[in-house]
């Protein structure tokens, strides 16, 4: 039995409490009953014939010459008596039972071992004490017209009265152990679930799991209260931790943060240092020949001076980049966004490469003339949109005796716009395709500065990683097309 297994458990306690309080008040009702029915039964049998010694004196009273022995039958039968009266010179006036004769005539032989346990005024009651112990009483009463009055009283009854009565308050003692046993572990139950219940939340609790609430009711007893506490308590610490983990990540972003900012900075310094190489080489070189006038005719140090200037500003444009790209990575950039019109985008990006997609031959599809509104900023869509186009241009080989770029957009179920743009050439192996968007990184090995800074498309990524939008490559039948997701209205956060 699972109650007799858990018996540390309250509700086992309960059953044990409820149990050994019942089997103690039968106990006592049984030790009560050997104690006190006899000298409660003796009281009430000698009280009762105390009355019967008053009346029959006024019976002798008030009627003189009345015949009262019918009514000293009545009263001996209805009251389990003997009845005896004598005169003043022991002469018998009034004797129904003869037995009650023997024991006043032993009372009378044998004065020693008789008790008194009555006397007061002319009534005297006698236990008598014999081979048969106590087994009756003996009252006696001196009438006021000079007759005495003997009652006896069976004692002899008290004892089976007794046994009895112990017998029934023993089975009914069995009985309400029985019940009383089926009923307090019905109400131990009733009383410990609850509190195994709210022992299970709280151990639950302390794994900081808050799932589980206490059902309570409308009551207002102690168990529902407590109940009560226990699921605010629970929403409160629920709340609380909710908020440390909230606290805990955000310092974990920030320290996250702080890291990636170290980490930008060591990367720029050497981003810096080793594209810097070269222009600052070239910028030396042709310096010093202009200070040693290598060259003395006008022509060339002009032409000196021209490369020079040259890669002054390609110094100036890539460290602008790479700023704007570390701001973009950092998320320290603050983004613009509006709503416009991205087909004007795409239309102005390919007039601006008109002459280079012209001396490469190129033929570029791109017919949208549809108005299609995004919002976002512009001039980071017209950075992925150059970024994409001028990628396709260095790229397009003559694929079939044609080289194409084909731009196009498509409308997308989650509310954005996704911008592809194609291009014919050797596709990607599957390894570079995600090591595309680092910065400087060049499929082509020889790093050609002609090909450009190899910033472009970690610019798309750190975009596309602000709006947390998506963006990819893939490998068409006969080319590569770049995409990537533009959100067509203000998000609702």
């Amino acid at each position: 039995m699972r109650l007799l297994k858990q018996n540390n458990s309250i509700q086992f306690r309960l059953f044990m409490i409820f149990n050994v309080a019942t089997i103690v008040v039968i106990l006592l009702m049984t030790l009560a009953s050997f104690i006190l029915i006899e000298p409660i039964y003796k009281y009430s049998k000698l009280k009762s014939a105390i009355n019967i010694c008053k009346k029959v004196d006024d019976y002798y009273r008030h009627n003189k010459n009345y015949d009262i022995t019918e009514i000293l039958k009545e009263i001996e039968l209805n009251n389990n008596m003997e009845i005896l009266i004598e005169d003043g010179e022991s002469k018998i006036i009034y004797n129904y039972n003869k037995g009650i004769i023997v024991s006043v005539e032993q009372i009378r032989d044998n004065i020693h071992a008789t008790k008194t346990i009555y006397k007061k005024e002319n009534i005297e009651a006698k236990a008598i004490d014999t081979s048969l112990i106590n087994k009756y009483l003996i009252l006696k009463s001196q009438l006021n017209n000079g007759y005495i009055l003997y009652i006896k009283i069976p004692v002899i009854a008290i004892d089976e009265s007794i046994r009895m009565s112990n017998i029934t308050l023993m089975i009914i003692g069995f009985v309400i152990i029985l019940v009383s046993g089926i009923a307090s572990l019905e109400v131990s139950k009733r009383i410990s679930e609850p509190i195994i219940k709210m022992n299970k939340i709280t151990r639950k609790m302390a794994k900081l799991d808050f799932a589980e609430k206490y059902a309570t009711t409308d009551s207002d007893d102690e168990i529902n209260v407590l109940g009560k506490s226990i699921n605010e308590m629970s929403d409160k610490l629920e709340s609380t931790i909710d908020q440390l983990r909230k606290n805990n990540n955000e310092l974990e972003k920030d320290i996250e943060r702080q890291a990636k900012i170290d980490e930008m900075r060591r990367q720029f310094i050497s981003d810096v240092s080793h594209e810097l190489k070269t222009p600052i080489a070239l910028i030396q070189g042709y310096a010093e020949g202009l200070i040693e006038n290598v060259n003395e005719d006008e022509e060339s140090r002009k032409f000196y001076a021209e490369v020079i200037l040259d890669e002054s500003k390609k110094m100036d444009n890539m460290v602008k980049k790479l700023l704007e790209l570390m701001k973009l990575e950092y998320k320290a950039r603050k983004l613009n966004n509006i709503e416009f019109n991205l087909n004007n985008i795409i239309e102005n990006e390919i007039k601006r490469e008109t002459v280079i997609i012209k001396e490469k031959n190129i033929n570029v599809e791109y017919d949208n003339k549809d108005v299609i509104l995004v919002y976002s900023d512009y001039e980071c869509i017209s950075q992925i949109v150059n970024n994409y186009l001028t990628n396709a241009i260095k790229n397009c080989e003559k694929i079939n005796g044609e080289k194409k770029i084909i731009i196009r957009t498509e409308e997308r179920k989650n509310k954005k716009i996704r911008l592809f743009v194609y291009n014919t050439g050797k596709k990607i192996p599957d390894g570079y395709r995600e090591k595309i968007w680092g910065r400087f990184y060049k499929i082509d090995s020889s790093r050609n500065r002609k090909n450009g800074t190899g910033i472009g498309l970690a610019m798309v990524k750190a975009i596309m990683d602000n709006y947390n939008n998506e963006y990819g490559v893939i490998n068409r039948k006969d080319g590569v097309e770049f995409y990537c997701d533009i959100d067509k209205q203000k998000n609702k956060k």
